[in-house]
């Protein structure tokens, strides 16, 4: 068998979890059991990489059924990133097609919180955008302008009212919590400087978060406040531009992808 057919049919052994029959023969018996004890580190691996880009999922988990968890999510989900830090991208729909693997319904939103603050920490910097910028602006530059939200900032919609379950258990794995309420509402999670930051906002802001990232300048975003029934669509953007940046939610520039 030539090198680089022998290295394919490996890669598909171990991805797969059930080495082909036939791909150690001929060789000697240790080679097998040596594959068997690459593919256990292999996995071990990735469920390691999981439990750190979820850690609030294992500890509300405990180890036993965060470890079912994450063989199930590796039989369906072969790791396809160069870098493991992504590898657990699909958890959250896996969680959504199976809830019963975690208890708790709650326990997907929380999923999602702990996916969310690791985006937002470990993306690109952006200097913010202060009240000084604003005052910069001419009358005349304001309907042109184009605001831009920080690479950081993540937008979640959630069901469940998980913010204090997460913070108790990122502080003390030990912690014992209320259980989580059914509350839909959205999360924002963004990273102004070393720190992430998250709060919950009201759906009226947090879509109109979303349209100014999708805006093409700030006269198209106020006429979308207006469209969506807002009554005094310049007050609510004065107001809520100067929110948003005071708590650094707006970068100074766009951040080239």
């Amino acid at each position: 068998m030539v090198l680089a057919e022998l290295q394919r049919r490996f890669q598909e052994a171990v991805l797969g979890g059930n080495p082909l029959p036939d791909l150690f023969a001929g060789e000697e018996e240790g080679l097998a059991g040596g594959f068997d004890l690459y593919l256990q580190a292999y996995r071990s691996r990735l469920a390691a990489a999981l439990r750190d880009n979820f850690p609030v999922l294992h500890r509300a988990l405990g180890d036993d059924a965060f470890s079912t968890l994450a063989g199930a999510y590796i039989r369906e989900h072969p790791s396809r990133f160069r870098s493991i830090r992504w590898f657990g991208d699909s958890l959250t729909d896996f969680i959504a097609r199976f809830p019963e693997r975690v208890g708790h319904p709650a326990l997907l939103d929380l999923a999602r919180m702990d996916w969310a603050m690791r985006a937002a920490f470990d993306a690109a910097d952006s200097a913010a955008t202060k009240l000084p910028d604003l005052a910069a602006l001419h009358a005349d530059e304001w309907p042109e302008h184009r605001f831009h939200l920080m690479p950081s900032l993540q937008i979640l919609d959630l069901t469940w009212a998980v913010e204090p379950l997460w913070k108790a258990l990122n502080d003390d794995a030990e912690a014992r919590t209320e259980e989580p309420q059914i509350q839909e509402h959205a999360l924002l999670i963004w990273r102004p400087a070393l720190d992430c930051c998250w709060r919950s906002a009201e759906a009226g802001e947090a879509a109109a978060l979303r349209a100014l990232g999708e805006s093409e300048n700030f006269a198209h975003w106020c006429a979308a406040l207006a469209k969506a029934g807002e009554p005094e669509p310049a007050m609510a953007a004065a107001t809520l531009l100067r929110r948003w940046v005071e708590e650094g939610l707006l970068a100074k520039s766009a951040v080239p992808v």
